[in-house]
Order: structure tokens, then C-alpha cells, then sequence
């Protein structure tokens, strides 16, 4: 199952078109990952976090309105060494449609040396329990 986290957007997010801005959808996907990440690691704060961001993509099927409920879900599709690949699926909660598909790497990173790391032990059997079968 995999791990899922309602959004209500604010206004803020909302741009001239009347739709949350494609901006928007990374912060999204950054809040449900943060929480992913929380959740795996059984970590209660940021700093204690020992990975950064290399890359993050977003696919847009449908627009995104204010005063509708967002469900993120995410789950891994790829774990390597100091790696690992996270997909994100956006669904409207009132009317199920899909709002926006997403991909985003994660690097393992000893903030300290500065430097990649292998993917901590813990964290890699969590990631490993999530992952899709088949």
C-alpha cells in the first residue's frame, strides 16, 4: 500500500489561471515525501534527514482547483547503493481523477563529509517492504 497524504491547497497556491500553479505540484510532492521519509526512518525531525535531491520530474494530466482535496501517494520503484527512485501519483479526492504523475532520486549523503553514502541499513528495509510486487 502505498503511503498517501491528503493536501488541501491554500490560496496562495492558486495562479491567474484559477489552478494551482505547476510549481505547486513539487512542493507537493516534497511535503509527501518529507513525510514518506519521517515515516520510514521513524524520525521526528528534518535535520536528522541523510538525503538530498537530484532529481525531480512531473508529468500534468489535469488541473488542480482550489477547494479540492489532493491524495499524494508515493512509493519506491528503484532502490540501488546511494540511490533510490521514488513515483508519485496525485488523485483528486472528490471525483478520483488523476492530477499529475511524478518521479523524483534521492541521494544517500553524509552531510558531514560531504559525500555520498550507502542508503542507511533501516531505511533500505523499509524501502525494500514498500516496493511494488511484480
Amino acid at each position: 500500500m502505498p503511503f498517501e497524504l491528503e493536501i488541501r491547497p491554500r490560496f496562495r497556491d492558486i495562479d491567474a489561471m484559477n489552478h494551482v500553479n505547476n510549481a505547486v505540484y513539487f512542493t507537493y510532492m516534497e511535503q509527501a515525501r518529507t513525510e514518506y521519509y519521517l515515516k520510514l526512518s521513524n524520525r521526528k525531525a528534518l535535520q536528522e534527514l541523510e538525503f538530498i535531491l537530484a532529481r525531480a520530474s512531473c508529468d500534468f494530466r489535469s488541473p488542480i482547483r482550489f477547494g479540492e482535496t489532493v491524495v499524494v501517494r508515493v512509493w519506491p520503484t528503484r532502490i540501488g547503493n546511494s540511490s533510490f527512485t521514488l513515483h508519485y501519483e496525485m488523485k483528486i479526492k472528490e471525483d478520483g481523477r488523476l492530477a499529475a504523475e511524478g518521479e523524483s532520486v534521492q541521494v544517500a549523503y553524509d552531510y558531514a563529509a560531504k559525500k555520498t553514502t550507502a542508503i542507511p541499513a533501516a531505511f533500505r528495509r523499509g524501502l525494500e517492504s514498500e516496493m511494488p510486487s511484480g
